[in-house]
């Protein structure tokens, strides 16, 4: 007999979403923590170390070269870790019709949770990507870093964390996979006054991710969030 799935709480339609035992070994999410540890101490430690964030730092293509490297090298660690294409997720989402529905209730929850706390916790300014003004003369740098933060980035997270993240922990349980996928997003950024957004944002990806048996979804709204994210602050 097919278990109902309508409820919040009530798992994904379609196959099981758990790994082989051969997938789930446990050197992979030995690897999975490292790195995550590692991306987590870089980005307090430059937090640290940095002093004020650069407010222009969207205007330079350097920006863009570099986060096109970093994100690049965590790609190859975490295919690397997750050798079958199981563990990333990257696969098709269980109706796309209710994806759909699933990923605008989700963007909507993140993204006024986001408005909500940003006055009083300044994430954008900590974050330093947040410009004070536009500046047509140096478009094509921003456009550069637009297409990167708002297109390459959110399809690495998600394969980091609601993919292969997600998958590592799913044995644990879905509450453990949700909530632990969330936390190492929201650490791997670096940031403090940021941290609770982050966390939202992650536990809503990563619900999305569960709901959907994919993480297609999850990067269309985070690439959305991260676009209009970078829209608005050279307009409002």
């Amino acid at each position: 007999m097919r278990r109902p799935h309508g409820g919040p709480l009530s798992p994904p339609p379609g196959p099981p979403d758990e790994p082989t035992p051969e997938e789930a070994a446990s050197w992979r999410l030995g690897a999975w923590l490292a790195l995550i540890g590692i991306l987590a101490a870089v980005g307090y430690a430059a937090r640290a170390t940095g002093g004020t964030p650069d407010r222009d730092v969207l205007y330079k293509s350097s920006t863009a070269v570099g986060a096109i490297i970093q994100e690049a090298v965590v790609l190859m660690i975490v295919v690397g870790i997750a050798r079958t294409a199981a563990l990333r997720a990257l696969r098709q989402p269980a109706g796309w019709a209710r994806a759909l529905l699933l990923a605008v209730a989700t963007f909507a929850v993140i993204a006024g949770t986001a408005a909500a706390l940003e006055p009083l916790l300044h994430a954008g300014s900590e974050q330093g990507l947040t410009p004070d003004r536009w500046d047509p003369s140096r478009s094509g740098a921003y456009t550069f870093n637009f297409i990167v933060i708002a297109a390459f980035v959110p399809i690495v997270e998600e394969l980091v964390f609601r993919g292969v993240g997600f998958s590592l922990l799913r044995r644990f349980g879905v509450p453990v996979a949700i909530g632990g996928t969330a936390v190492a997003f929201a650490l791997a950024h670096g940031l403090v006054q940021g941290f609770p957004i982050l966390l939202v944002f992650g536990l809503g990806l990563g619900w999305l991710r569960w709901k959907t048996g994919s993480i297609v979804p999850g990067i269309a709204v985070h690439a959305s969030f991260n676009a209009l994210s970078l829209i608005l602050a050279v307009t409002t």
